[in-house]
């Protein structure tokens, strides 16, 4: 099983390289250590699944401005639970979901069982669910068939679901984010550009991307109180959103005197610690 492994790692890293390559596992090989690692992972996610160590996880999205709309919001986020419990750093399986393809199976998941919760009836007034979705995904052809399809068997109003799109995603996979985001839009879901000023070449592209909110990326709360540089930037993106109709979100927020200067930005959302601590979805009031 090793030496499979082992193959198979050479063979993946060969490809990543291009062309008509070869490459030889050799003891100490650090390219062939780190696509075992992810190998490991792969299967890891696969036994997840098999045993049900999913689990979804919520943070509280919330109204700062008279502009925000007043109804509960919350992002949703994946965990794994190791065999014992424990929680598994999220990034470490993701990004080998990511390389060996696995994340359009993980992002179906998420959608499912978010749309399950949000039909459970458990709530008087559902929250609207906001999950993330990976380029790979939006690049899918079949991805948008099946949340179509699980969001009509679901019977959930489509204005309780909410996407979030990385402005990388949307931009590499310009065509495939454009029909995907307007077939759900005209449904009534709504999108959020995440992760929004990373790569400011994305400002040129807003205008054809119909999309509901900015989530302005967490680096820039990152000192904000004491950066007037980082103010006048998210008050760029604040005023860029307001004339094109989108409503903002800062993410990352983790301290009161961090959170009084996005009100006084007039950002409209608020998203971080000091708000609300990310907690099992079946936990929200």
């Amino acid at each position: 099983a090793a030496a499979l492994a082992a193959a198979d790692a050479a063979r993946f890293a060969a490809r990543q390289r291009g062309g008509n390559r070869v490459h030889e596992y050799q003891p100490g090989d650090d390219a062939i250590a780190q696509r075992l690692g992810e190998l490991q992972w792969i299967q890891e996610i696969q036994r997840a699944f098999d045993t049900q160590r999913f689990r979804l996880y919520a943070q509280r999205i919330v109204p700062l401005s008279e502009r925000a709309e007043g109804e509960p919001m919350v992002e949703v986020f994946l965990r794994m639970l190791s065999e014992r419990g424990e929680p598994v750093p999220t990034a470490a399986f993701i990004a080998a979901a990511e390389r060996y393809r696995t994340i359009v199976t993980i992002d179906r998941w998420v959608v499912n069982r978010s749309l399950a919760e949000l039909g459970s009836g458990a709530r008087l007034r559902p929250p609207t669910f906001s999950v993330n979705l990976s380029g790979q995904s939006l690049g899918d052809e079949t991805f948008l068939e099946h949340v179509l399809a699980e969001l009509d068997a679901s019977g959930v109003d489509p204005r309780r679901l909410c996407f979030e799109i990385t402005e990388t995603a949307a931009i590499a996979n310009l065509a495939s984010a454009l029909r995907f985001i307007s077939s759900l839009r005209a449904l009534g879901c709504r999108f959020v550009l995440d992760d929004f000023g990373s790569g400011f070449s994305s400002f040129s592209y807003l205008r054809n991307l119909p999309v509901d909110f900015l989530k302005i990326d967490a680096s820039f709360a990152h000192q904000l109180a004491a950066d007037p540089i980082q103010r006048a930037l998210v008050e760029a993106i604040q005023q860029i959103g307001k004339v094109l109709g989108m409503k903002t979100i800062a993410e990352g927020i983790e301290d009161e005197e961090t959170l009084e200067v996005v009100r006084g930005l007039g950002i409209d959302y608020g998203q971080g610690f000091v708000l609300h601590r990310p907690a099992p979805i079946g936990d929200l009031s």
